[in-house]
C-alpha cells in the first residue's frame, strides 16, 4: 500500500523545455531490432489515431473572494452524447467549466457529479451533436509489462502523448478526503501538471484508467484510477446522482491487537480497527458498540485497521445487515448493525 504525501499535478517548477522526447531508433541498430521499434511506434501512432480525438482540455472558472481564478486539466469524453470523465480536483469548486477538443472547439460542460473519494467527476457537455468519444476498457484484464499510453495537456501543451508500461496493479493511494482509493494503476508513463483527468490507454486502445497523481521527486512513478472504478463511479451518478457509501456512524484508528487476547479470543489478525468516537445517532451507536471497541472482522472477513472497515463498508451495504466482531475487554462480542448512507459533502 501506498500511503505517501502525493501532490496532485501541480508542480510549477516543471520545465517544459525538457519534456520527454520518444527515442529514436539507434543507428547501430539491427533489423529485428528496427522492425521491433517500428512496431512499438506504430501501436502508439495507432492508439493516438483512434483515442485523441475524445481526449479534451478542461478549463474551469471559480470566484475567490472578488477575484476569478481558473485552472486546466485533461478530460476523456466517452459516449457520443458527452459524457466526459475527468479528476474531482480538477474541477471541484468550478463556477464555469468549458471543454475544448483537438479540432478547437470549445462547448460549456456540466458537473453531473463528483466524487473526491476516487478524485473522479463527470461531465457533459452542453452541445447538440455527437462527439468523438473512446470506451472505458476492463482493467482487470490488465497485466505488468502491458503497454500504457497516457493523452493530455501538460504545461498547456495540448495533445501531448506519453508512453510506458504498466508498472504494478492494485496500489492502494489516499484521496484528499483521507480514504483509500483502491485497484489503482501504477506506470511510468510520464505525468505533468495538466494531464490530471486525462486517459490511460492500451495498445487496444481502450481507456483503461483516469491519470491522477504523481510522487514529486521519484521519476516514473505515476498513478491511474482503473477504469473499472470509473464505471463504477459514472454509474452511481448518472442513476443517483452521487456515488452511494455504507456508514455505520464511527471514527476508529488502526492499532495493535493485543497478543495475549488475540490468542485467547483465537484472532489471528495483528491489527484491527479501535473506535475512537461514535456518532450517539449512528447505526453503530444504536447496535451497542461502544468507543475502543477493537474491530476485527466484518462479515466474516478480517478488519486490519481502518482503511479495511472503509473499504468492506463500501460493498454495497446500505440497509443491509452486517456482522461485527469486536474485541472487549478481552472477549469477542458480535454486533449486528444495519449501515446506513454516508453524505459526501464537496465545494
Amino acid at each position: 500500500m501506498l500511503d505517501t504525501r502525493l501532490a496532485y499535478l501541480l508542480d510549477p517548477d516543471l520545465d517544459p523545455d525538457h519534456a520527454d522526447v520518444p527515442p529514436s531508433v539507434p543507428a547501430s541498430a539491427t533489423t529485428d531490432e528496427r522492425v521491433l521499434f517500428d512496431a512499438y511506434s506504430d501501436a502508439v501512432s495507432s492508439v493516438v489515431e483512434t483515442v485523441g480525438p475524445a481526449v479534451v482540455r478542461v478549463d474551469t472558472r471559480e470566484r475567490v473572494g472578488d477575484k476569478p481564478r481558473g485552472g486546466t486539466g485533461s478530460g476523456v469524453v466517452i459516449s457520443p452524447d458527452g459524457l466526459t470523465l475527468t479528476n474531482a480536483h480538477v474541477v471541484n469548486g468550478a463556477r464555469e467549466i468549458r471543454l475544448s477538443d483537438t479540432e478547437g472547439r470549445t462547448t460549456e460542460a456540466r458537473l453531473l457529479g463528483i466524487d473526491p473519494d476516487t478524485d473522479l467527476a463527470l461531465l457533459r457537455a452542453d452541445a447538440s451533436r455527437n462527439f468523438a468519444f473512446a470506451p472505458l476498457g476492463d482493467s482487470k484484464t490488465l497485466k505488468r509489462g502491458h503497454l500504457a499510453i497516457a493523452i493530455g495537456n501538460p504545461l498547456g501543451f495540448e495533445s501531448t502523448v506519453t508512453a510506458g508500461v504498466i508498472s504494478a496493479l492494485g496500489r492502494s493511494l489516499r484521496a484528499t478526503t483521507g480514504r483509500m482509493i483502491e485497484d489503482v494503476i501504477q506506470t511510468d508513463a510520464a505525468l505533468n501538471p495538466g494531464n490530471s483527468g486525462g486517459p490511460l490507454v492500451s495498445s487496444r486502445g481502450e481507456v483503461i484508467g483516469i491519470n491522477t497523481a504523481v510522487i514529486v521527486g521519484a521519476q516514473g512513478i505515476c498513478f491511474a484510477v482503473a477504469s473499472n472504478t470509473a464505471n463504477h463511479v459514472l454509474s452511481e451518478i448518472i442513476m443517483h446522482g452521487r456515488v452511494r457509501r455504507a456508514y455505520i456512524g464511527v471514527a476508529a484508528q488502526t492499532v495493535p491487537v493485543p497478543r495475549r487476547q488475540a490468542i485467547e479470543a483465537g484472532i489471528e489478525n495483528r491489527l484491527g480497527a479501535m473506535l475512537t468516537s461514535i456518532d450517539q445517532n449512528g447505526p453503530a451507536s444504536q447496535a451497542g458498540l461502544l468507543t475502543r471497541d477493537l474491530v476485527v472482522r466484518l462479515d466474516g472477513e478480517p478488519v486490519t485497521g481502518i482503511d479495511d472497515l472503509i473499504r468492506l463498508l463500501d460493498r454495497n451495504r446500505i440497509g443491509k445487515r452486517v456482522t461485527v466482531d469486536v474485541l472487549r475487554l478481552g472477549r469477542i462480542r458480535s454486533f449486528e448493525i444495519t449501515p446506513i448512507e454516508r453524505v459526501t459533502v464537496t465545494s
